[in-house]
């Protein structure tokens, strides 16, 4: 059994309407809520940081001078400087910013490196990994000379608490997708215009599908033109009939442009080569008068 489709045209902007609508659904859902959340977490990142650099500096008995911009490097990765040079206790640094992240709900896997503002060498660093057996935390005790430096931390996690799951994203965008492949064969379906011989008309052992410009015999597809089709749809509604030669050529031409005298003879000679394959159809001319399209009785069009 062979189904032939027929595509509706007229349905194609609806479904590229709602295929818009969904995609616009998931980026809006999707991409700006992690937009807004990296935005917020850079924010976040820097004002702690400057609580930081702020405690850092009573440390060191200094309540006038002041911590520079904070600059996010790169992703996840953010420096923060000072106007004066200062001394840095590493037990005083890591519960710092310990303390200082923690109220800010930041990640708790980070690296933090103290680097020499002269040479740009790395003159201490730790990592919270937060787990104790895992955290590298060395020189507790030993204390950093008065010098120019530059804190530079790195989160290794970027999962914040509390933060967007992705999951429910991506179930959003793959459920989305679905539902537009339902609608799209759901579609199909609707528009299947023969399962069984149920729709378009029967010309011997064709299928004639005029909506289509189509011959339909077997598993074959044989095009028709537009002029062909309007002149068969003719024969087809008056089967074994004559049907003159004015009559096709003003309900065919008349207002479709200049009408050629051989243009109504050519395109008969074009249909009976198209229905050459059933010997129980015959396009005649009756001469003089017209043409007739005839079909042995137990064929005929219903």
């Amino acid at each position: 059994m062979k189904i032939y489709v027929i595509c509706n045209a007229m349905n194609t902007p609806k479904i590229f309407s709602l295929s818009a609508l969904i995609l616009l659904l998931v980026f809006v859902l999707g991409c700006s809520p992690l937009q807004e959340d990296a935005d917020d977490f850079s924010e976040k990142v820097k004002v702690s940081l400057r609580e930081v650099g702020h405690r850092l500096l009573l440390a060191n008995m200094d309540s006038t001078s002041v911590v520079l911009p904070i600059v996010a490097m790169e992703e996840s990765k953010f420096s923060v400087s000072f106007e004066n040079e200062l001394e840095i206790l590493p037990n005083d640094l890591v519960a710092i910013i310990k303390s200082s992240f923690e109220k800010a709900t930041l990640p708790t896997n980070y690296r933090v490196e103290v680097v020499q503002c002269t040479d740009g060498e790395v003159a201490y660093s730790y990592e919270l990994k937060n787990e104790v057996e895992s955290d590298l935390i060395p020189c507790v005790g030993r204390s950093l000379p008065k010098g120019c430096y530059t804190l530079e931390v790195k989160f290794t996690n970027r999962q914040l608490p509390g933060s967007t799951n992705p999951w429910p994203i991506i179930i959003l965008g793959v459920f989305a997708m679905g539902v537009l492949a339902f609608l799209f064969l759901k579609r199909k379906q609707k528009n299947v215009s023969n399962t069984d011989g149920s729709d378009g008309t029967t010309i011997g052992s064709f299928k004639f599908y005029p909506e289509q410009n189509k011959l339909v015999k077997k598993a074959i597809e044989i095009n028709l033109s537009r002029k062909e089709c309007e002149l068969l749809e003719l024969f087809v509604a008056r089967p074994n009939q004559i049907i003159t030669r004015d009559e096709l050529t003003k309900r065919v031409w008349e207002d479709n442009g200049v009408f050629v005298g051989r243009s109504l003879d050519t395109y008969i000679s074009k249909l009976r080569k198209k229905l050459q394959g059933d010997t129980s159809i015959k396009l005649t001319n009756v001469h003089g008068v017209g043409y007739k399209l005839e079909i042995n009785a137990q064929n005929a069009a219903k």
